[in-house]
């Protein structure tokens, strides 16, 4: 049985309607940068984990095909789509306008808003104003570094790029940024939940258009096909209540979802 009868099996004939001329895939390969915990990282054993990571599994088991993880730089990632290096991209990546005239992309995933750490008594907030003149690290390729270029450097905010995140966290506690700003679940559940962050706050949630909230998979542009399977994919998944399961895993009653 191909992974399209497969699919049917598990998902329904009327869910098939329209993808009968689907590519056979029997692997899927998921373009990830796993440096952003609690989304993608690496375990101590150096096997992947994570919510992203729990979510792509969960739909090649739907689909029934091999899960292949490939790692890159997140900057790497679309280049990497581009050039067939992998199927789709799994790694937190937030849909814009700007990436979406670059590669397709999957129904949500999930959506998260983003915020700055700071120390406390700072004086610093979510205000562009109050940042003037200080250091603000991100990570590169981001949505941030988006908003870092067009927001805060035209109003006197230094800004500073990293390859991943963690080494924006370690520059922030060495001193030499006054501020990093992220995902704020990313923050929250990863960097503030840390021995390193004593000391340290989240702000409220930066609200501007240069920071959507929708992630999503990443796909070639044209692909209809797979966009099609992933997103069957992922209607069931939150119809059987997996979703709901890994979802609860790592947020407690979070509700990462915001069902658009």
């Amino acid at each position: 049985m191909n992974s399209l009868r497969k699919l049917c099996a598990v998902l329904l004939l009327p869910l098939c309607v329209g993808v009968a001329s689907a590519k056979d895939y029997t692997t899927l390969r998921f373009g990830v940068d796993a440096n952003y915990a609690p989304f993608e990282s690496k375990s101590a054993d150096g096997s992947l984990k994570g919510f992203d990571i729990d979510l792509g599994n969960a739909i090649c088991a739907r689909l029934q095909v091999k899960c292949v993880w490939v790692e890159s730089d997140f900057d790497g990632l679309i280049p990497g789509l581009r050039a067939g290096k992998f199927d789709g991209i799994l790694s937190s990546m937030t849909v814009t306008p700007t990436r979406e005239k670059a590669i397709d992309f999957s129904d949500e995933l999930f959506s998260g808003p983003t915020s700055y750490v700071f120390k406390k008594g700072s004086g610093l907030s979510e205000e562009v104003a109050s940042l003037k003149g200080k250091t603000v690290g991100y990570f590169q390729g981001s949505i941030q570094e988006a908003y870092a270029k067009s927001v805060l450097e035209k109003a006197g905010v230094k800004t500073q790029s990293y390859q991943n995140q963690d080494q924006v966290y370690y520059d922030l506690v060495a001193g030499r940024l006054d501020a990093s700003i992220q995902d704020t679940l990313q923050a929250k559940l990863g960097f503030m939940a840390s021995p390193q962050s004593a000391g340290y706050e989240l702000s409220n949630t930066v609200d501007s258009p240069y920071l959507p909230a929708k992630t999503a998979i990443g796909i070639a542009r044209g692909n209809a096909d797979l966009k099609a399977l992933l997103n069957k994919a992922i209607q069931a998944l939150h119809d059987d209540g997996t979703y709901d399961s890994i979802q609860k895993q790592y947020f407690g009653d979070l509700n990462l979802y915001s069902g658009k």
